[in-house]
Parts: C-alpha cells; sequence; structure tokens
C-alpha cells in the first residue's frame, strides 16, 4: 500500500505553488503519525503535524495559524516557518522551517479539511475503529488523559460529519494492520 500511495503523490500536480502537499487525515489515535512518517521518508519530506498548533483546549480552531504561517507562504512559493507548540508545557515552542516545491505532508485531525481540499495533491483517511483509537491514545498519554481523551474524540465527531473529509478523501485506509514496512 506505501509503495501505491507514493506513486500516486509522484505523479500528482503541485496544487499549492510549486509544492505538492498531501494530508494525512482521520480521527486521534487512527496511526496517521506512523503513515505520515513513512511517507516521509519514502519521498524525503518533511511533516508538519497538525499537533503543533492545536492543543487540548483548542482541538480545531488553530487553523488560521496554519495558514499564515504555512499554506500562505508555501502557496507563494516562499519559505514557511511555524511555532511549534508544546503540549507538555502549554506554550508554543521552538521555530521550525519548511522550504516550497517538493512533497509536504501535513498530517493530523482535520488536516485534509474543506478550507484546504484544492490545495491538496492527495488526501489520505485513515479509519480505525474508536476502542482501538482511545487505547492508543491512552497508552500514549496515561490514563489519566482519558477525559481529555473522550472531549477531544466528540469534539472531531463534530467536525468530521460537518466536515464530510472522509467522503472526499482520495485514498481510505485501515489503521488496524500493522505499519506496511515496504
Amino acid at each position: 500500500m506505501l509503495a501505491e500511495i507514493v506513486a500516486r503523490v509522484v505523479a500528482s500536480e503541485p496544487r499549492l505553488g510549486s509544492t505538492r502537499l498531501v494530508a494525512v487525515d482521520g480521527p486521534g489515535g487512527a496511526g496517521k503519525s506512523t503513515l505520515a512518517a513513512q511517507l516521509a521518508r519514502e519521498l524525503d519530506a518533511p511533516v508538519v503535524p497538525t499537533d503543533s498548533f492545536a492543543a487540548w483546549d483548542n482541538t480545531l480552531n488553530w487553523w488560521p495559524r496554519l495558514e499564515t504561517q504555512v499554506l500562505e507562504p508555501l502557496g507563494r512559493n516562499m519559505l514557511a516557518r511555524y511555532q511549534r507548540y508544546d503540549w507538555d508545557r502549554r506554550a508554543l515552542a521552538e521555530w521550525h522551517e519548511v522550504t516550497p516545491g517538493g512533497v509536504v505532508v501535513l498530517e493530523g485531525v482535520s488536516s485534509a479539511r474543506a478550507a484546504v481540499r484544492t490545495r491538496l495533491s492527495l488526501s489520505i483517511w485513515i479509519d480505525t475503529p474508536r476502542p482501538l483509537r482511545l487505547a492508543r491514545g491512552i497508552d500514549r498519554d496515561g490514563p489519566s488523559a482519558q477525559p481529555l481523551w473522550e472531549q477531544w474524540m466528540a469534539d472531531e465527531d463534530t467536525h468530521f460529519a460537518a466536515d464530510n473529509t472522509r467522503a472526499h478523501a482520495d485514498i481510505t485506509i485501515s489503521g488496524t494492520r500493522p505499519a506496511d514496512p515496504a
């Protein structure tokens, strides 16, 4: 599956200036980061995680900062610079740069939302059952994070229903299988 996705990205047209923007979307705990890391290695591409913009208390309304710091500059074929949100410190942290051209992987919840759809060269939806996603989240963040995860999941359910994100994905894959080692 990974080889097929890579081939589709390579064959796609840039739709964000000279950049091929690939969104890896799906709900929290679906396996987006794993796939995005694999794509980044195969395509020699940077990953821009939406977790660098979101926070427990700002699950989806952070998009304007992503537009201003990343998408607008790349669309003008200019260097993009964004400041990563540090979830532990609950504050903005170091700056990251993204060079225009080539491929950029935008990874995270709502990365393929309607606001960016026309600029995506490819959108991928990872479909994973809710119990598995919650178990992964709690395994990563600890049992005390369960109420945060439940609220997060409710917020993303509302967003995905209104945005109809899954229906607009170019590719839908299962997040229940182990990562494709290819």
